[in-house]
């Protein structure tokens, strides 16, 4: 087995601690080379995998999430289910304070797909929407 092959297959996601917890702030990544086999067909799949996040306590550490999106391109796996299991690892591993994971999968067959799968942490705080009564109307 080559080194890169090796790193790939004992890869973990792993987290860093948030140097600003104290702030709102978005972290954007792109992974433009994600691949994967398709379950039916064991055609590949390509697509860029797009991740933006408000972070909590803790970051992806980016070397580790190099490795386990290179992980996938063994694994036979359908782009919904790519898709939600990024987003369900990383909310996971971060217990982040909102995340969205997006998948732009290459045209394969004539068809492209866009996936996109989110998640927001509870705070506990309430929204509540207060009806106004309409102004008058000054024709009236």
């Amino acid at each position: 087995m080559r080194y890169g092959e090796q790193m790939i297959a004992e890869a973990k996601l792993e987290a860093i601690p948030n140097p600003h917890p104290e702030r709102d702030y978005r972290i954007l990544l792109t992974c433009p080379e994600w691949t994967a086999l398709c379950p039916r067909s064991g055609f590949p799949d390509f697509a860029t995998i797009r991740i933006g996040y408000i972070p909590d306590q803790k970051c992806v550490e980016l070397k580790s999430l190099k490795l386990y999106i290179n992980g996938y391109r063994t694994q036979y796996v359908f782009h919904e289910d790519a898709v939600n299991r990024i987003l369900d690892d990383l909310v996971a591993l971060l217990d982040p304070r909102w995340i969205r994971v997006t998948g732009d999968f290459n045209v394969r067959g004539n068809i492209k797909t866009v996936i996109t799968a989110s998640y927001r942490k509870e705070t506990g705080a309430r929204t509540v929407q207060r009806r106004e009564s309409p102004a008058p109307d000054p024709a009236a």
